[in-house]
C-alpha cells in the first residue's frame, strides 16, 4: 500500500450518474484489518488524526476494537467516493460513523464534507458495515432531495 494510504486499494467507486443529476451516490471501500493493526502499532497517532472521539470510544468497547475500527475508515473512504473525491479532499475527522438509536450506523459529515454534500444536493446518507477476521468492508449510498445529512 503505496502513499501513506491506510486502507485496501479494492474500493470500487460506484456512481449513477453524476449525483446532482440522477440524485443517487454510491462508494465503497474494504479495509484489510491485518494492515490497518500494523499501522496503528508503529503509528498509534494515526488513531486520533483518523477516528473521532466517539469512533474510539465505540471501539474501544470491545477486546479487539481494531475490526470496529477498520470499518469505519472504510465508511470514511466509501463516503469519499460517494463525495466524487479522493483521499485528502476532506479532512476524516469530518466523516463520523455514529449509531442511530435504533442501533444501526449512521453517517454524519460536517465541516469540508458537509459543504460538498450540499454542492452535489446530497442530503440522505445510508450506511453499510461488515467486517471478518480480515476484511471490513462499508458501502455508502447518498441520495438528493431529502431535507437531512446525518442520521
Amino acid at each position: 500500500m503505496g502513499g501513506g494510504r491506510l486502507s485496501s486499494l479494492a474500493g470500487v467507486e460506484a456512481v449513477a450518474g453524476q449525483g446532482e443529476s440522477s440524485g443517487l451516490a454510491v462508494g465503497i471501500d474494504a479495509v484489510e484489518i491485518p494492515r490497518l493493526r500494523r499501522v496503528l502499532a508503529r503509528r498509534p497517532g494515526v488513531t486520533e488524526r483518523v477516528f473521532t472521539a466517539g469512533e474510539r470510544g465505540y471501539a474501544g468497547r470491545f477486546a479487539d476494537p481494531v475490526p470496529h475500527l477498520a470499518a469505519r475508515l472504510a465508511a470514511k473512504e466509501a463516503a469519499m467516493k460517494a463525495l466524487g473525491v479522493g483521499l485528502g479532499a476532506v479532512a476524516f475527522a469530518d466523516l463520523e460513523v455514529v449509531r442511530r438509536p435504533s442501533g444501526e450506523p449512521g453517517l454524519v459529515l460536517a465541516g469540508r464534507a458537509a459543504r460538498l454534500a450540499g454542492d452535489r444536493g446530497l442530503r440522505a446518507w445510508a450506511l453499510s458495515l461488515t467486517h471478518t477476521e480480515h476484511l471490513a468492508v462499508a458501502v455508502v449510498a447518498a441520495k438528493s432531495g431529502e431535507d437531512r445529512c446525518g442520521p
